[in-house]
């Protein structure tokens, strides 16, 4: 089990530029890798009007399941790895792991019982170092739609912003902040009547 707050900057790209900054970096194709997210909320999406989400990431092999809540600045991940049985009776029996992950969930009054799986959002992702911080890469695939975005994690929200707009401008990429994959998910899936519902997980518009 681990707990890590996560601070990181999204903007939407398209995937002219999403190349672009890819040839930038010298980032070949076989520097990407695939992950799987599968996605859960209550059918009411209690954790939505938390600002929460819960996933299920796949990732060579090896799942983790996360919940993320939000802090002041950033996010707080708690996380902690399943085995194939877990994921299986999570999607198919709303059977819930013991674990910090169920604790955090019970003392926000989330029961674990009515938490469903709504489907699941394909990554292909590189990583760089970038000055200080982590620029990734990623390339979507969701319920027959693609999108492309580039993140940037930062340790400080101030120094961040100010290094990943340097970034955008120097590439001449419009400033785009990026919704969370998870509503994006959601919006794909149920329709864009849920835009006025508190978002899963807090994105910073970089201002």
């Amino acid at each position: 089990m681990s707990k890590e707050l996560e601070i990181e900057l999204k903007n939407m790209v398209t995937k002219e530029h999403f190349t672009r900054l890819q040839a930038a970096f010298a980032i070949r194709p076989e520097d990407f890798q695939e992950q799987e997210n599968l996605y859960f909320d209550t059918p009411d999406f209690a954790l939505k009007a938390l600002q929460s989400a819960l996933r299920i990431r796949k990732k060579q092999g090896s799942f983790q399941l996360t919940l993320k809540t939000p802090e002041t600045e950033g996010l707080l991940e708690t996380s902690q790895l399943l085995d194939a049985e877990d994921v299986q009776n999570m999607v198919e029996k709303r059977a819930f792991p013991d674990g910090e992950v169920k604790k955090r969930l019970n003392a926000a009054g989330i029961s674990c019982s009515s938490l469903a799986y709504f489907g699941t959002l394909t990554t292909k992702r590189a990583e760089i170092s970038y000055k200080g911080g982590l620029l990734v890469f990623d390339h979507n695939f969701y319920l027959n739609k693609e999108d492309y975005e580039i993140e940037y994690e930062v340790s400080s929200l101030e120094t961040g912003i100010r290094i990943f707009k340097a970034l955008l401008k120097q590439y001449g990429i419009p400033f785009l902040p990026a919704k969370n994959k998870v509503r994006r998910f959601y919006e794909a899936k149920i329709g864009k009547s849920q835009d006025q519902a508190p978002e899963p997980g807090k994105t910073y518009d970089h201002e």
